[in-house]
């Protein structure tokens, strides 16, 4: 038995285990009783059945799962009824080592340890009636089963004790690690907002403003200066020509023009063919998987990723070929960029090849980017991106 609403799996094992064990030294003790023609073989076979009735219906009660003081009441019925059945036969003293168990378990350390003294006592003391007299030998057997089964119940006690707060310690770092993760996503959305709104404030909403004081004044001048007014419109027009290439600023910077009317594969593909014209560089594409659809932001930091590492080899590495892969696996998506130039050494700490920045693309978007490469062995650089995460971010 268990005094816990929800006990772990292996207790459950543990009890169901205490329960055939007791089955069984009762059905032992009344086929012995039996088999040896006992003249109290009748009243054994009752007890024994009264024992076993008494035992099965704490485990039905609820109050006995819940209630340590129904527990003790429930395993004083079991002990009496044992009483009473190690009166008429010594073989009842097999039934101690179970009541031990169940006495451990059910009360508290002190009255536990009490409850098994007594029934060991009890044990010694009904045996040696039965034997005649009382030796040492006979006390060996129902001490001995006290100690291993105190031994045995308060080692797993511990034992699960500390695997409890082992439990509790690993959910509050779950759940730290869980906040942690969400505090830094609503920093970082914070962030872009301010920056976001610092770049609308000292651009757009200025060039606003000043399109409708110029417009004001053109209003006002229209009836007695028409020359006036015509000079405040076409600078009005001029500064909403200004703004207007500042609104499309801020879509390119979120929606990169390549990815406007393409997908991510004739993105690449385009920027590897570019590369290739504009520079001493032979760029190849190569497209391994079934496409499947990705945010915006997905895209636009893979395309980013890429153009800054072929950026990065045209300039630093020396490379005379460069391969671009674009892989879609169950569940992720990757970039590889592969040259053979010069490398470099990527412990030196030195980091003015944007690494930074596309580390920061991956990390925001729960993906990683590693990086392979030594001095005059080539780089190969891979950013992957969660598939899962992506399609739900849809």
């Amino acid at each position: 038995m268990t005094t816990t609403a929800a006990p772990a799996p292996i207790s459950r094992v543990l009890t169901w285990c205490l329960h055939l064990l007791v089955g069984c030294l009762l059905s032992l003790t009344a086929v012995r009783a039996v088999l040896a023609g006992s003249p109290n073989a009748a009243a054994v076979v009752a007890l024994a059945a009264a024992l076993g009735a008494v035992y099965a219906a704490g485990p039905l009660v609820p109050r006995v799962r819940t209630s340590r003081r129904a527990a003790a009441v429930w395993s004083a019925a079991v002990g009496g009824v044992w009483v009473a059945l190690l009166a008429l036969t010594a073989d009842a003293v097999w039934i101690a080592f179970p009541l031990y168990l169940l006495q451990l378990h059910l009360l508290s350390r002190r009255a536990g340890l009490a409850a098994v003294a007594a029934t060991a006592a009890v044990a010694i003391t009904g045996f040696a009636a039965h034997a005649g007299a009382f030796t040492p030998a006979a006390a060996i057997g129902p001490a001995l089963g006290a100690a291993v089964a105190v031994a045995v119940v308060w080692g797993y006690q511990a034992l699960y004790q500390e695997s409890e707060r082992r439990r509790v310690l690993i959910g509050e770092l779950t759940a730290t690690r869980a906040d942690l993760a969400e505090a830094q996503h609503t920093a970082g959305v914070l962030a872009e907002r301010e920056r976001l709104a610092r770049e609308i404030h000292d651009t757009l909403a200025q060039g606003l403003s000043s399109i409708q004081l110029l417009l004001s004044a053109a209003e006002r001048a229209l009836p007695d200066r028409p020359g006036k007014a015509a000079a405040h419109v076409h600078q009005a027009r001029q500064s909403a020509v200004d703004n207007l290439a500042e609104a499309r600023r801020f879509v390119a910077a979120l929606a990169p023009p390549a990815l406007e009317a393409a997908s991510l594969a004739d993105a690449l593909e385009r920027l590897c063919a570019t590369t290739s014209t504009r520079h001493r560089l032979t760029v190849r594409f190569h497209l391994t998987g079934d496409p499947a659809p990705l945010p915006m932001a997905h895209e636009v930091a893979l395309l980013r990723i890429a153009q800054s590492a072929l950026a990065n080899t045209v300039r630093h590495a020396l490379a005379v070929t460069a391969d671009v892969t674009l892989s879609y696996f169950d569940d992720h998506v990757a970039v590889d960029v592969v040259d053979d130039g010069t490398g470099f050494r990527p412990d030196t700490g030195t980091d003015g090849f944007g690494l930074a920045a596309m580390r920061a693309r991956t990390n925001a978007l729960g993906g990683t980017l590693t990086i392979e490469t030594s001095p005059g062995h080539g780089t190969a650089l891979a950013a992957t991106l969660p598939l899962t995460a992506a399609l739900d971010s849809r």
